[in-house]
């Protein structure tokens, strides 16, 4: 249960007027009542897949370094046999 009374009591303690303190609170309280509302299993289940897909992203770059590094490799081979050849 969402006290507005509670939350305008605390912003006039706060300093704000009590008519804009009582209009804040009405706004949190229709923020609160009109937004969706996440089950600790669906926030769960959603970090979850989040994991799932860093851990795969991860995996991916991993891939890609490896797949850079032997280009470099190969290009610096490549810039070492052309120097020799040139001398």
């Amino acid at each position: 249960m969402f006290d507005t009374l509670a939350i305008a009591q605390q912003l006039a303690a706060g300093g704000v007027a009590r008519d804009q303190a009582e209009v804040i609170a009405k706004a949190i309280h229709d923020g609160v009542e009109q937004g969706d509302h996440v089950t600790s299993d669906q926030f769960k289940a959603g970090l979850a897949e989040v994991r799932t897909e860093i851990t795969a992203l991860d995996a991916r770059l991993a891939a890609m370094e490896t797949r850079l590094t032997w280009r470099i490799i190969g290009g610096v081979a490549a810039v070492g046999a052309l120097l020799r050849f040139l001398a």
